[in-house]
C-alpha cells in the first residue's frame, strides 16, 4: 500500500516553511491534503504551488473552540479513510533569558507550539482510534506526525519557552507511541535542525525589553547562515519517515550532533553548549 493511498492528510503551519513543502509533496503522491494556517495568504500560495487534491481552512491552533470546530466539521467529511495528522504550526519569541521573559509571551508561544499540538491530537484520535485504528490486515493505520526540534533534545539559553514547548512535544509523543502500542496508529516525532524558513524572521520580540530590534535582525542574520537544510528536504525526509514508520527522525547534522551529544553527556551537554552559543553570539546569546 502506498503512503497516500485512501488517505487524508491535515496539515497545520502549512502556509510556509516546511508545512508547504509537506503539503506540496504529500499533494504530488496523491494524498487527499488538507491544509490549514492562520496567515490565509500563505495558505493560497500554498494552494497554488501544489499539484493535486488541496483544500485550504484558516486555523488558529492556539484557539481551542476553533480546533474544536474545525474537527467537528471536518471528521464527517473523511469518509473512513485513513488520516495522517501532522502537528507542525509553530512560532519562535525573541526574549532573552527567562528572567527577562514576560509571562504572556512564554503562555503565547506554548498555546501554539505544545497546546496546538494537544488540542488537534485530542481531536482527531478519537477517529482514528474508531477507523480502522486496530487493524490486523498488515496494511498502515492512521498516523500523527509532531513536530519537536532540537530545542526539544537540548535546553539552550534564551530560549525558555520555545524549549518548554518543544521537550513538551517530544514528551507527549512518546506518551501517546507508549498508550498506543496495541493499535495500529503510528507516532513520528520530527526534531529539525537548522531549516531555511522564516521562523527566526517573524519571532516576536518579547515585551520584556531585553531583545532590541537590533538584537532581532542580528539574530535572524545568524540564523540564516546556521540554517543549512531546504524545507523541501526536510518534508522529504519526514515523509520518508512516516513510511519507514519511525518514532524518531533528525533532520539535518546539527541535529544529529547535538543528539549525540546530549546522549553522551545528559548533563554536562549544558556548559560545552553554552560556551559554544557564546563564542558565536558573544555572551548575551
Amino acid at each position: 500500500m502506498k503512503l497516500f493511498e485512501n488517505t487524508t492528510v491535515i496539515i497545520t503551519g502549512a502556509g510556509s516553511g516546511i508545512g508547504r513543502q509537506l503539503t506540496i509533496q504529500a499533494a504530488a503522491d496523491g494524498a487527499h491534503v488538507i491544509a490549514t494556517d492562520v496567515n490565509e495568504v500563505g495558505l493560497a500560495e500554498t494552494k497554488q504551488l501544489a499539484s493535486g487534491n488541496v483544500m485550504t481552512a484558516r486555523l488558529d491552533v492556539s484557539d481551542a473552540d476553533a480546533i474544536r470546530t474545525f474537527a467537528d466539521q471536518t471528521i464527517p467529511t473523511l469518509a473512513d479513510r485513513r488520516l495522517i495528522l501532522v502537528n507542525n504550526a509553530g512560532v519562535a519569541l525573541g526574549s532573552g533569558p527567562f528572567s527577562e521573559t514576560a509571562l504572556t509571551d512564554f503562555e503565547w508561544l506554548l498555546s501554539i507550539n505544545l497546546w496546538g499540538v494537544v488540542r488537534m491530537t485530542k481531536a482527531f484520535l478519537p477517529y482514528m482510534m474508531a477507523q480502522k485504528g486496530r487493524r490486523s490486515d498488515g496494511k498502515p493505520g492512521s498516523h500523527i506526525v509532531n513536530l519537536s526540534s532540537v530545542f526539544g533534545l537540548a535546553g539552550v539559553m534564551n530560549q525558555s519557552a520555545y524549549c518548554t514547548a518543544k521537550f513538551g512535544v517530544r514528551g507527549f509523543s512518546d506518551v501517546l507511541r507508549m498508550e498506543l502500542l496495541d493499535t495500529n496508529i503510528g507516532i513520528t516525532c520530527v526534531h529539525p535542525g537548522g531549516i531555511k524558513t522564516n521562523i527566526a524572521q517573524n519571532a516576536r520580540i518579547g515585551q520584556g525589553g531585553f531583545v532590541t530590534q537590533s538584537m532581532h535582525q542580528q539574530g535572524s542574520i545568524s540564523f540564516e547562515k546556521a540554517a543549512k537544510t531546504t524545507p523541501q528536504e526536510a518534508a522529504r525526509q519526514i515523509w520518508n519517515g512516516v513510511r519507514q514508520n519511525k518514532a524518531r527522525v533528525l533532520i539535518g547534522a546539527d541535529a544529529h550532533l547535538i543528539e549525540w551529544v546530549t546522549r553522551l553527556f545528559p548533563t554536562r551537554y549544558v556548559r560545552f553548549m553554552r560556551q559554544q552559543i557564546e563564542k558565536a553570539f558573544g555572551t548575551e546569546g
